[in-house]
């Protein structure tokens, strides 16, 4: 498996303290701007499939707009029941005013 990083997003989109959504394939990521620093994970709340991109943001935490369960979105640890599985995080690196995420190729 290879792996590259392919644009994701514009520094811009993404409000410093906020959440945004991209697509990227088949898949919904979240973007998180935490102060100035930006964390990509899952759309999807390993509790119930909730939109994270719909819950707030804590420190760096997102929390499920549904339950209430909480993530860190550094890594992806669940922080907070009711979730018990992490959700995936991804790796980002800012290029000029491109927002990279790495993906894996088959």
């Amino acid at each position: 498996m290879n792996a590259e990083f392919v644009v994701l997003a514009q520094t811009s989109d993404v409000p410093q303290g906020e959440v945004r959504v991209f697509p990227h394939g088949d898949r919904s990521v979240a973007l998180c701007n935490i102060e100035g620093k930006f964390y990509a994970v899952e759309n999807v709340c390993t509790h119930d499939d909730a939109p994270l991109g719909e819950g707030r943001l804590d420190g760096h935490c997102i929390e499920c707009p549904r339950h209430g369960a909480r993530f860190d979105v550094r890594t992806g640890e669940v922080r907070q029941m009711p979730a018990v599985h992490p959700i995936p995080s991804f790796e980002i690196r800012v290029e000029g005013d491109n927002i990279l995420m790495k993906v894996e190729n088959e």
